[in-house]
């Protein structure tokens, strides 16, 4: 039953991922702002679709830490496990997202369309120096214009109950910027694997949060205690994934 709950959630987002892709790219041409609304209303649709033919359930918790104003600005720091955060968050945000992703994904058909007309931040992994200098000014300049910076500080999905390195460029776009980190845990990977087809019914849990200052902060530090939220909220809301402890 799992097999062909996956395979008619597989034909909805592809069927349905089409004209979407035509409508933002139409959107993008007078507003890249009313282009991510729009591509949203996708990523919403996905979401009925998880929770209606997946049988996938979300639960989010601390909604009230996010920061408030139309002006406001933040930093998102989450753990990545699965596609599904990626496109679970952007529903849940009161202000657009700019995510920093490699570039190779913006030739996947459709979706990688779609992603080139939004206002993200696209680097060349190969070049660490330049993707920083790049992620710095292009996240300053989101920032300052009401877009929040989404990062992956893991820089891969990780498997359900482990973890990565944690890396700074999140924290150091934060310090410059001037903005809080806002840290999450999502425990996604018990429904839909970081590898794999087949994905599960069951509950979800997003956590988000405190809002860490960045003012005068070292980026090392400020990374620590993030990385100190996420490992401990990750053990609280997913216990099953972490047997040990």
């Amino acid at each position: 039953m799992a097999l062909i709950r996956s395979v008619v959630h597989m034909a909805w987002m592809v069927v349905t991922v089409i004209p979407w892709t035509f409508a933002v790219l139409l959107v993008s041409l007078f507003s890249r702002r009313a282009a991510w609304w729009t591509a949203v209303n996708w990523f919403s649709v996905v979401m009925w679709g998880t929770r209606v033919i997946l049988g996938v359930q979300f639960k989010v918790l601390g909604y009230a830490h996010l920061p408030l104003g139309k002006s406001s600005a933040a930093v998102l720091l989450s753990k990545h496990q699965s596609t599904l955060e990626t496109l679970l968050l952007p529903t849940l945000m009161p202000h657009p997202l700019a995510f920093v992703f490699k570039r190779e994904l913006l030739k996947i058909p459709f979706f990688g369309w779609s992603m080139a007309r939004l206002d993200m931040i696209h680097i060349d992994r190969e070049s660490r120096t330049e993707a920083m200098k790049h992620v710095i000014e292009q996240g300053c300049r989101l920032l300052s214009h009401g877009t929040w910076v989404i990062m992956f500080p893991e820089g891969t999905r990780m498997p359900r109950g482990q973890k990565g390195t944690f890396q700074t460029a999140g924290t150091r776009l934060a310090v410059q910027s001037g903005a809080p980190v806002v840290p999450i845990a999502v425990a996604t990977a018990r429904c839909w694997p970081r590898e794999g087809f087949v994905k599960h019914a069951g509950v979800v849990t997003v956590s988000i949060g405190p809002p860490l200052p960045s003012a005068g902060r070292d980026p090392k530090g400020l990374m620590r205690e993030a990385e100190a939220w996420i490992e401990a909220e990750m053990r609280r809301i997913d216990p099953e994934a972490y047997p040990s402890v």
